[in-house]
């Protein structure tokens, strides 16, 4: 990745933040701040500022001042802008302080499609391609690029304002702040697109968030289940690709490499969410990572417990990806043929997770061509260059015959 793309990267969501609040609306913001990242392509040939960030914003303001000053109602534009930003010292702040987390909030307002609130954050937020946002959601980038439309369409119709979300904004807007957090973070551990397998930027950003939530929201049990899930996956950072960049499962990490301090601190948020009892999505799979990280080998894993948390988060999420994490989990307990009759029942062919799974299995049942079509598969679903480095060594060691019995091994749990 150049340095030009790391800094567009990692400062595209301040920047729209910053706007926003400043001129209350989101698509001057996004427009200004694209502008000035064609203004610093120019600028920047011969190096980076020495503030990139700051030069971002200074020329992205100058931007959205310029086009406001060209349109021809600029007067009522510029009084109605003023309206939606009020910067007076007297007027109450609000409970949410940080504006990209702000930003998280209002992109979650309840006018909104609940997917189109997910879609608009991760774009504003997280600059993310709506290629990315597409392959995130299992749809297809024209259906996506139609609900990000509508959203902003619905935005400016509303005349939804940014402003300081108030305290009994908060709860009806949680699941989708959650939601938009942790998709966040998953597009930076196993990046969709791009020359390098994750984006450490989107995960640090998205904890940096959970933890500004945790702190804003300390009593609330789904908010310190997501913070100790992102923390506990974290935790496994350094062991998940090996030198050559090539994907490493969970199975067969070295968890030497684990960082210790942040299992820790997930262990003791999964402790307190136990005792208030209060079971969510994201408390369960943090218990599922905190059973990862509790055991010394991965043959000390106990997968019991894994499936029969994941039974109690399918009880409340009948997703078909939930099911297909919980028949990895079945494939350890119960073996390989169980787990595939229930793998091949999802509708999940557009989806290289399952792919990769149904390829697995196969290859641990000795069914080789089946298990080499479907290692192609998960090839061709997944653009992540590490991931696909590992599905096709996988490939390539699988036997030539289906009569062969390959070595036995361990299904591909999210590493």
């Amino acid at each position: 990745m150049s340095d030009l793309d790391a800094v567009f990267k990692q400062e595209y969501g301040k920047v729209v933040a910053s706007l926003a609040r400043r001129f209350g609306d989101l698509d001057l913001a996004e427009e200004a701040v694209s502008e000035a990242l064609v203004a610093a392509v120019e600028h920047w040939q011969s190096g980076l500022p020495p503030n990139p960030g700051g030069w971002l914003t200074t020329a992205a303001t100058r931007k959205a001042l310029d086009r406001l000053r060209r349109e021809s109602a600029r007067d009522t534009k510029q009084r109605e802008a003023l309206m939606l930003v009020d910067d007076s010292p007297t007027e109450p702040t609000g409970p949410v302080v940080d504006d990209r987390l702000r930003l998280v909030f209002i992109c979650c307002h309840p006018a909104l499609a609940p997917e189109a609130r997910v879609a608009l954050t991760l774009r504003l937020l997280g600059g993310l391609t709506v290629a990315d946002i597409a392959r995130a959601f299992l749809v297809p980038e024209t259906t996506m690029a139609q609900r990000l439309t509508r959203a902003k369409a619905k935005i400016k119709k509303a005349r939804i304002p940014y402003r300081v979300p108030v305290t009994e904004d908060l709860a009806p807007r949680l699941s989708t702040v959650l939601a938009v957090l942790y998709l966040i973070f998953n597009e930076g551990y196993l990046a969709g697109t791009g020359e390098a397998p994750v984006r450490r930027e989107l995960t640090a950003e998205a904890i940096r968030l959970a933890r500004l939530l945790h702190v804003l929201l300390p009593e609330e049990p789904e908010v310190a289940g997501l913070l100790a899930l992102l923390l506990l996956s974290e935790s496994r950072v350094a062991a998940r690709f090996d030198e050559d960049g090539e994907l490493v499962p969970l199975g067969e990490q070295d968890r030497s490499g684990w960082d210790r301090d942040l299992i820790a601190e997930g262990h003791a948020l999964v402790r307190a969410c136990l005792r208030v009892n209060r079971p969510g999505r994201y408390q369960l799979l943090a218990a599922v990572n905190a059973v990862h990280t509790d055991a010394p080998a991965a043959s000390a894993t106990d997968w019991g417990q894994i499936t029969a948390l994941y039974d109690r988060l399918y009880a409340l999420e009948q997703t078909p990806v939930v099911a297909l994490n919980r028949a990895i989990a079945v494939a350890e307990v119960d073996g390989p043929a169980v787990a595939l009759a229930q793998v091949d029942a999802l509708p999940l062919d557009g989806y290289h997770a399952w792919h990769a799974t149904r390829a697995d299995l196969l290859r641990r049942l000795g069914r080789s061509a089946e298990a080499r079509a479907a290692y192609d598969a998960a090839i061709a679903a997944t653009q992540n260059p590490g991931e696909r480095a590992y599905l096709a060594r996988r490939r390539g060691s699988l036997a030539p015959s289906q009569t062969a019995k390959p070595p036995p091994g361990r299904s591909p749990h999210p590493n």
